[in-house]
C-alpha cells in the first residue's frame, strides 16, 4: 500500500513533464517566428539568404513556410492523446484537418521550395527536399486512410507525417550538440542536421509501429 502511494505520484508526473517540455520547445519556436513579423528580408535567418531573396517566390515560400509551419506543432501533437481522441473526439478531428491541410496546402510545399536553396549545397538541398516531399506524401496517405476509415493505417501514417514536423525542433536540437561537441564548420554542422533532423526522427517512428505489429495478437 505504501509503496503504490509513493509511487503513483511519480509515475503521474512523467506525463506532466513531457507536456511541459515540449511546450516549452513550441514557445521557443514560435519566438523563431515572431523575428519574422513585420516580414522584412533582412533580418535572421534571412541576412545569410540575401543571394535569393531577389527571386520573386522565394520571400512568399519562406514566410508561408514560417507563418504556418508552427501549427502543425500544437495540431499535430493532439492526434496522439487517447484521452482527447476518447472525450473530444470533434476537437481531435478538426485539430487533425488543420494540421493535414496547414501540411498539404501551406508548410510542405514552401518547404520544398526553400528546400531547393538550402545551405550547405546539394547534400543540404537535397535532405531538405526529400523531407518536404515525404511530409507531403505521409500526410496524404494518413488523410486518404482517415476517408477510408482504416484507422490502424492512418495513425501509422499520421506518426511518421509527425515525425517530419518535428524536424523543427530537432533539428535545432542537434544542431546545439554538435556545435558544443565537435565546433566544426557552419556549413558541415547544416549539412548534418539536414539528415539528423528527420532521419533519425522517421527511424524511430518505424520502430515503434513495428513493436505495436508484434504487441496486436
Amino acid at each position: 500500500m505504501f509503496n503504490r502511494t509513493v509511487k503513483q505520484p511519480a509515475f503521474l508526473l512523467l506525463p506532466a513533464l513531457w507536456w511541459l517540455s515540449y511546450a516549452f520547445f513550441c514557445y521557443l519556436m514560435l519566438e523563431i517566428t515572431l523575428q519574422y513579423i513585420p516580414p522584412l528580408n533582412d533580418v535572421a535567418f534571412l541576412r545569410i539568404k540575401q543571394d535569393v531573396v531577389h527571386h520573386w517566390y522565394y520571400l512568399p515560400a519562406f514566410f508561408i513556410h514560417a507563418y504556418t509551419a508552427i501549427l502543425t506543432l500544437p495540431a499535430g501533437f493532439t492526434q496522439f492523446s487517447n484521452h482527447l481522441r476518447r472525450r473530444y473526439p470533434r476537437l481531435h478531428r478538426r485539430m487533425g484537418y488543420v494540421y493535414v491541410l496547414v501540411v498539404l496546402l501551406a508548410a510542405g510545399p514552401s518547404g520544398l521550395i526553400i528546400g531547393l536553396h538550402a545551405n550547405g549545397g546539394w547534400s543540404s538541398q537535397l535532405a531538405f527536399c526529400l523531407l518536404a516531399v515525404l511530409w507531403l506524401v505521409f500526410t496524404g496517405l494518413a488523410l486518404l486512410k482517415a476517408r477510408q476509415k482504416n484507422w490502424p493505417a492512418h495513425r501509422n501514417w499520421m506518426l511518421r507525417s509527425f515525425a517530419l514536423a518535428l524536424s523543427a525542433i530537432t533539428l535545432r536540437a542537434w544542431k546545439f550538440v554538435l556545435v558544443a561537441l565537435f565546433q566544426p564548420h557552419p556549413m558541415d554542422v547544416y549539412r548534418w542536421v539536414a539528415w539528423l533532423g528527420w532521419v533519425l526522427n522517421l527511424a524511430i517512428v518505424e520502430i515503434i509501429i513495428v513493436n505495436q505489429y508484434k504487441k496486436s495478437p
